[in-house]
């Protein structure tokens, strides 16, 4: 089972900002991190979250999930940072930690902060 801590490290919010702002422009990007910033946190299904945001899991043999899951055995992950759009969403922050959830149990609970940015376009 994964422990999880009950708030976001706070160098993930540059992380969120860092993914985001090669898929939007920069003014965007920091629109959507700083209404993450303002999400509180809840859980979702580690296969929701997948579903929703159009990611299959990676395997526990990737390197990020494979390095989760050895951080895991001391110590409690980060929560995971969700942007949804109009017409799906995108995990800024956390796609390793939601594939090493998955891939233990894809029914499990996961933390995180999502922020709803509508006037954000998504394309993927």
């Amino acid at each position: 089972m994964i422990e999880w801590l009950k708030d976001v490290v706070d160098h993930d919010f540059e992380a969120a900002y860092n993914y985001l702002s090669l898929r939007l422009d920069a003014d965007r990007a920091k629109v959507a991190v700083k209404a993450l910033r303002k999400a509180e946190v809840s859980t979702r299904r580690a296969n929701d979250i997948l579903r929703a945001c159009g990611y299959a899991p990676l395997p526990l043999s990737d390197p990020g999930v494979h390095k989760d899951l050895l951080k895991s055995g001391d110590k409690k992950l980060s929560p995971v940072l969700v942007v949804s759009f109009d017409r799906g969403g995108d995990i800024a922050d956390g796609y390793h930690r939601v594939s090493l959830a998955y891939n233990i149990d894809p029914f499990a609970d996961v933390p995180l902060r999502i922020a709803h940015v509508p006037e954000l376009e998504h394309s993927r």
